[in-house]
């Protein structure tokens, strides 16, 4: 069989640049900042004291209250936002043959605030303190088990954790899984609620997070000379992926095509980037999608607000383009985002999606200052109309995890 066409057919958000996937949207296109001082603990004592939180989120009165006592924050996020996926593609059972619908959802670090709540009730009140509920809301899977059941997905079922790099993974993984004729659907992405003290505090004592407190909109600053770390985040980005004829017969709207995937991993540091890997998986990811470095126009970069991941994500895209790449576009949507972790690669697919669908190429909001070692066009300040044909995805990982998907604008073969 030879290899099928997988397109995206349906966008959901929760982020802190809005609850939904239009809000975030126009919150990236605008550079409308979601960080802000942390309000889910008291960090007023802390070296840093600012997130990228999600406001305002009520995941009872949008889930039930019942359904809400069996799931973690990350939980919540992702079903919210595969909710919104789902009806913005309008995918029902038994419109979709449920045999052939599937779930790939993953989370870098799961249910940490459960985790956490029932570790500090059992130093105090012992073995008592344990919910019922404390094992299915850590587990990492159980946000694909229950958006399975919700939905009736009796089809390929995958989550993979793989810090920073997850959402990219699921993505990739699920375009297989369709391309290979193993689904014709599936709800893809990933989701993260990292936000309480062991989560802000473990980042903050490996000096990883800014310290920008004073002026959180700006804390972000990806490929900024003056950027002193990432600003952690939470929330969700989930995609309905489908085989381009399943889309058609019914007569879904496409908003691009996913036409290439590729992962591998630097083999170098646990936490520092190497040199090649990323290049490597951004060559590979083009020669997947058989498409040439001079086709493309636009990368979404991983673009973290790190010292070193930004220089060497500029360094590995020069090795990957040559001469082609000072006539790409590239920005970082964390600048406004923050560094939504296994969640990351969700919401990034939705900005690459939507720049291809709309003509429209969201800024590196908050670069004022260029470092002369990050030398590409990373679209400081404003949106730029642009309409770009080809989009590239970064997502890298501690681990060394490295994935890179590309998207293209749709078009009849």
């Amino acid at each position: 069989m030879s290899r099928r066409r997988v397109v995206l057919t349906g966008l959901g958000a929760v982020s802190p640049c809005g609850p939904t996937a239009p809000a975030t949207w126009e919150a990236m296109v605008e550079g409308r900042s979601g960080v802000a001082p942390i309000s889910r603990f008291d960090a007023s004592d802390w070296p840093v004291r600012i997130a990228a939180e999600v406001d305002g989120f009520d995941g009872p009165a949008l889930l039930g209250r019942r359904d809400c006592k069996r799931m973690d924050r990350f939980t919540q996020f992702a079903m919210v936002a595969a909710d919104e996926a789902v009806a913005d593609a309008g995918i029902e059972v038994p419109l979709v043959d449920p045999t052939r619908l599937g779930v790939y959802v993953g989370s870098g670090i799961g249910g940490l605030e459960e985790l956490v709540q029932n570790a500090e009730g059992r130093l105090e009140r012992g073995w008592r303190a344990h919910s019922p509920f404390f094992i299915p809301k850590v587990l990492t899977n159980l946000a694909t088990g229950l958006m399975a059941i919700r939905y009736g997905a009796q089809g390929p079922s995958l989550c993979v954790t793989t810090a920073c790099a997850t959402a990219n993974h699921m993505l990739g993984e699920a375009m297989r899984a369709i391309a290979w004729g193993d689904a014709e659907v599936i709800i893809a992405g990933g989701s993260e609620a990292p936000i309480v003290p062991v989560g802000v505090g473990g980042f903050m004592v490996m000096k990883a997070l800014s310290k920008r407190n004073d002026d959180p909109t700006t804390a972000s600053r990806p490929f900024d000379a003056e950027r002193d770390g990432f600003v952690i985040g939470e929330g969700a980005g989930i995609v309905v992926l489908e085989e381009l004829e399943h889309a058609r017969a019914r007569g879904a709207r496409i908003y691009c095509e996913l036409a290439g995937y590729a992962l591998n991993n630097d083999a170098f540091h646990m936490t520092a980037p190497g040199n090649r890997g990323a290049s490597r998986c951004m060559d590979r990811a083009l020669r997947d999608a058989r498409v040439a470095p001079e086709q493309v126009d636009y990368i979404n970069a991983h673009g973290t607000s790190t010292p070193a991941n930004d220089v060497n994500e500029t360094t590995c895209i020069r090795e990957v383009f040559g001469g082609a790449a000072d006539d790409l576009v590239v920005s970082s949507t964390k600048s406004v985002t923050g560094h939504l972790l296994g969640a990351a690669g969700g919401v990034e697919a939705l900005a690459s999606a939507m720049a291809l669908h709309t003509g429209v190429v969201p800024p590196t909001a908050t670069l004022q200052n260029p470092d002369p070692a990050c030398d590409l066009d990373y679209v400081p300040g404003t949106a730029r109309e642009l309409s770009p044909d080809v989009a590239l995805s970064n997502s890298f990982g501690f681990g060394g995890t490295n994935a890179t998907l590309v998207f293209r604008r749709f078009q009849e073969a």
